[in-house]
């Protein structure tokens, strides 16, 4: 998505009635969130809430590099193109850090853009400043900044002041690694470090109406709790909420608690990070080729052929006991209570497609998912895609996880290798799925829930 001559990256994940786009403070990479469980956790929470949106400022992670590091008014026009381009004509902005900051203005100068504001560790100036007597120390800005220049960039050195409670414990190091490297570059990562020396919002807040959330952890090392209550003080309709920690990154401590807190103020429930949590066999397929195809057809006959593929996908869904959790495109995202009566379900479609010229491909995994409404979420829906991308038409794989639950069920299954999943941590064990002389019966209808 381009803003001005800028191209930002963004990603839109799950439905529901509210949109909630999301600011992760001072660097981000799309990709690399969904590759550890603990930001994973925390977006699947964020996702509760309704439609997520997520981006990379620009100067960082998947977004474009322009020299120099974007100032907050540059940063204002770049989540209106956001926001745009995922047709959201008013959400629920989180900003964490920095990022909150960018909500702040936001609020300002876009108002009929804003439900609500969920800010983390915000200070309406970065640094003290006369009438406003707390914030980070510059010379600490200047320190880190200066470190990252100087080559621990890459390297986990910020990690012990960013989420001092995982800091020792090798797998989020190494992670956290690849985010540095992968988020921005050394000049850029100590640019708005230094760029935070010069935010300063307060001239904005009596034009910021929406109500907002403030969260602030009391054990943080840099943000002081004084900077955050001043801003909570200083806006129309604030609610300011302390909890126990230390990390400034929202993802690490005890995310739960937090995102009560968020899920109390957003929509008035707390469901809790348990509630509607369920082991599950997601089934996602795709139509291979297809944009040849309709390219071919041409669009009116081509969407015909779109509508009765979805039809029949639907029918064999009903037949075999899923439910339809989500459709883009020409593929489906399916959710069984049994992983034999979803491997069935493929089959059958893979084969009813195939006599109609149409090649479909099947991926299957059981994993536990979060139910949201109607929306299921969860790595384990992320295993599923994963898996089916690897597959040609006409085939229909399954995780080893699937293999280890249908023994006896009938379904032979081919070993096709193990498998790096991108996103997914780990390597997996990938096979194919076909029938023997048995058969999984089909069901009268719908599972109901």
């Amino acid at each position: 998505m381009r803003s001005g001559e800028v191209d930002i990256a963004y990603q839109v994940v799950g439905a529901g009635q509210r949109d909630v786009v999301v600011g992760i403070g001072w660097v981000s990479h799309l990709e690399l969130l969904w590759e550890l469980p603990e930001s994973v956790h925390f977006l699947e929470r964020l996702a509760g809430l309704g439609r997520l949106i997520l981006y990379d400022a620009r100067g960082t992670g998947l977004s474009d590099r322009p020299g120099g590091a974007p100032e907050v008014h540059d940063l204002v026009p770049d989540l209106v193109a956001v926001l745009d381009a995922a047709g959201s004509t008013r959400a629920v902005v989180v900003g964490w850090l920095d990022k909150a900051a960018l909500a702040l203005a936001l609020a300002a100068t876009h108002p009929e853009r804003v439900e609500a504001l969920v800010l983390g560790e915000p200070m309406a100036s970065t640094v003290a400043r006369p009438g406003h007597p707390d914030g980070l120390e510059p010379a600490v800005l200047e320190t880190l900044a200066s470190a990252v220049e100087s080559g621990s960039w890459g390297t986990g050195a910020l990690l012990p002041w960013i989420a001092p409670s995982v800091a020792d414990e090798p797998r989020i190091a190494a992670w956290w690694r690849r985010w540095e490297r992968m988020s921005a570059t050394p000049n850029t990562a100590a640019g708005l470090l230094r760029l935070l020396l010069d935010v300063d919002v307060r001239a904005l807040l009596p034009r910021v109406r929406a109500r907002t959330l403030l969260i602030h952890r009391a054990g943080t090392a840099l943000v002081p709790a004084a900077a955050v209550r001043w801003l909570a003080d200083a806006l129309p309709d604030a609610r300011y909420t302390e909890l126990e920690g230390t990390d400034l990154a929202a993802f690490f401590g005890d995310t739960d608690t937090l995102m009560d807190e968020i899920e109390d103020f957003v929509s008035g429930t707390r469901t809790g990070a348990d509630v509607d949590r369920a082991l599950a066999t997601m089934l996602v397929t795709d139509l291979v080729g297809s944009t040849a195809q309709a390219a071919a057809l041409g669009d009116r006959r081509w969407r015909e052929l779109l509508d009765w593929h979805h039809q029949e996908v639907r029918r064999l869904l009903a037949r075999y006991g899923g439910t339809e959790i989500d459709t883009a495109g020409d593929g489906f995202l399916a959710v069984f209570d049994l992983p034999s009566r979803a491997i069935s379900c493929a089959l059958a479609l893979s084969d009813h497609l195939a006599g109609h010229r149409l090649g479909v491909r099947a991926g299957l995994h059981t994993g536990e998912v979060v139910r949201a409404g109607t929306a299921v979420r969860g790595v384990a829906v992320h295993v599923a895609a994963r898996v089916a991308a690897l597959g040609g038409a006409g085939e229909v794989l399954v995780s080893g996880t699937v293999r280890d639950l249908v023994l006896g069920s009938g379904v032979m299954l081919t070993p096709r290798g193990t498998h790096e999943l991108h996103g997914v941590p780990g390597t997996w064990e990938v096979l194919e799925a076909a029938r023997t002389g048995v058969r999984v019966p089909a069901v009268d209808g719908p599972v109901t829930r």
